[in-house]
C-alpha cells in the first residue's frame, strides 16, 4: 500500500483536512481516504496539498505550433481569419515537436485528460505513445448545405484512421457559423457518435448572424468567399436556433460560451448538456469571460478548459482556475477545483475512473505547492 498525507487533500469535491491519508495500491488505484489514525505506519508526508489529476476538457493540441503568431483581442473572425490563413507549420518536424512539448507539458501539470479537437491526425503518433486520456474530437465544418456529404466524408476518413487504432473518437461539428442545416442533421444521425462537441457563442458576431444575417460572420463568409445565400436569419440567438438539431444527443459538450445569456441557458436546461469555460483563451481572443455567476445561478457544474497555444500563453488547467478566481473571488476554491477534476470526467463520461479519488478510480495525483502545480509520480 502507498500512504500519502499533506497539509489538506481535496478528493474532487471537497477538501478534506490535514488529518486524512489517501491510500493507493501499487498500481496506484485509490483504496480508501482514512482518517491519519487509521492509516498506520510507513505514511509519505508531502508539501502542499493534493487533487486529483486535472481533466482539460477543451484543447487544440495540433494549433501547438502557433504559440504568439496571433495578437490578443483581435475578436473571434479576426482571429478565426488569422488561423486559417497561418496554420499551416514551416515543416512537419516543426508540428510534430510543438505537439509532444505542449503534451509533456499537459502532463507535468497534472493533467490526465484530455477533450482535444482535431482537424487533422496529425496528433496522433503522439496520442498512441502519450499516458494521457485523449478524446479525440474530430471537427467537421461546411456552412454550405449543398456541400454537407463531402465535408462528412472528408471529416470521417479521418476518423477512422484514430478508430483503426482504437483510440477515443467522436466526429463533432465545429461551431453553429460553420455548419450548415444539413450538415448538422448528418452528425445528429450518426450512431454510437458520442460525446459531441461544439464552440459556442464565443463572440457577439455569432448571435448577430443568426437573429439578423449581419455582422462581422458575414464579412467573413465573403473574405473566404463562401456561399451564404441559403442561410437564413432565424430572428433567435445561435444557440436557440442551433441546439434543436443536437437535442437527443447523449452527451454534448458547449464550450467557450463567453455570449451566452441566461434565457440561453434555461433554454438548454432541457438537452443533456454540459459546459465548459475556456477563461484564458477567451481573455485572449474577446478579452471577456463568460456570465460566470448566471450559470452558477442555474445549477450548472462547469468543466474547464484551455483551448490551443494560438489562444493562451499555456496549456494549464491550474493557470485556468487562477483565473476564475481572480475574476470571481468569491466563488470558492473549492467549487472551482470541481470544475478541473470531477466535472471535467463526468463531461467527457470518464467519472468511473478519474476525477475524484473514490475506491477503484486511478484519478492520477496533482500535488499544489506555493501555488503551483505538478504531476506527483508514485515512482520516480
Amino acid at each position: 500500500m502507498i500512504k500519502l498525507a499533506a497539509d489538506d487533500i481535496f478528493d474532487g469535491r471537497r477538501f478534506l483536512g490535514p488529518d486524512r491519508v489517501l491510500v493507493l495500491d501499487a498500481s496506484g488505484a485509490v483504496t480508501a481516504v482514512v482518517p491519519r489514525s487509521w492509516a498506520g505506519d510507513d505514511i509519505q508526508q508531502l508539501k502542499g496539498w493534493l487533487c486529483p489529476g486535472f481533466i482539460n476538457a477543451h484543447c487544440h493540441l495540433e494549433l501547438s505550433h502557433m504559440k504568439g503568431c496571433i495578437p490578443e483581442h483581435t475578436g473571434l473572425p479576426a482571429f478565426l481569419t488569422r488561423v486559417m490563413e497561418q496554420r499551416q507549420p514551416p515543416g512537419p518536424e516543426i508540428l510534430e515537436e510543438a505537439i509532444e512539448a505542449a503534451g509533456q507539458a499537459m502532463q507535468a501539470e497534472g493533467i490526465v485528460a484530455v477533450g482535444d479537437i482535431c482537424n487533422t491526425a496529425a496528433t496522433l503518433p503522439y496520442k498512441l505513445k502519450s499516458p494521457l486520456y485523449w478524446h479525440s474530437f474530430i471537427e467537421c465544418m461546411g456552412f454550405v448545405d449543398a456541400t454537407a456529404p463531402q465535408r462528412l466524408e472528408h471529416s470521417a476518413a479521418i476518423y477512422a484512421q484514430f478508430r483503426a487504432q482504437h483510440l477515443p473518437v467522436s466526429l463533432a461539428p465545429h461551431a453553429p457559423y460553420s455548419v450548415s442545416a444539413t450538415l448538422f442533421r448528418l452528425i445528429a444521425g450518426m450512431d454510437n457518435n458520442t460525446p459531441l462537441t461544439i464552440h459556442n457563442q464565443e463572440c457577439a458576431a455569432e448571435d448577430e448572424l443568426y437573429r439578423q444575417k449581419t455582422g462581422a460572420f458575414m464579412d467573413f463568409f465573403r473574405h473566404f468567399g463562401i456561399q451564404t445565400d441559403n442561410f437564413e436569419a432565424t430572428g433567435r440567438s445561435s444557440l436557440q436556433s442551433w441546439l434543436p438539431y443536437l437535442k437527443d444527443a447523449p452527451r454534448l459538450l458547449l464550450v467557450h460560451n463567453t455570449f451566452t445569456s441566461e434565457e440561453d441557458i434555461r433554454f438548454a436546461a432541457d438537452a443533456n448538456v454540459s459546459w465548459c469555460f475556456c477563461p484564458n483563451a477567451n481573455a485572449y481572443i474577446e478579452n471577456r469571460l463568460p456570465d460566470t455567476p448566471a450559470f452558477l445561478r442555474n445549477g450548472v457544474k462547469p468543466a474547464l478548459g484551455t483551448d490551443s497555444l494560438a489562444s493562451n500563453h499555456q496549456l494549464s488547467i491550474w493557470q485556468e482556475v487562477q483565473t476564475v478566481r481572480r475574476h470571481y473571488p468569491h466563488i470558492p476554491l473549492e467549487e472551482v477545483l470541481q470544475w478541473a477534476t470531477i466535472n471535467g470526467a463526468e463531461a467527457l463520461g470518464l467519472a468511473d475512473t478519474l476525477g475524484s479519488f473514490e475506491k477503484g478510480k486511478r484519478p492520477g495525483i496533482v500535488q499544489i505547492v506555493d501555488n503551483n502545480a505538478k504531476a506527483y509520480t508514485l515512482y520516480e
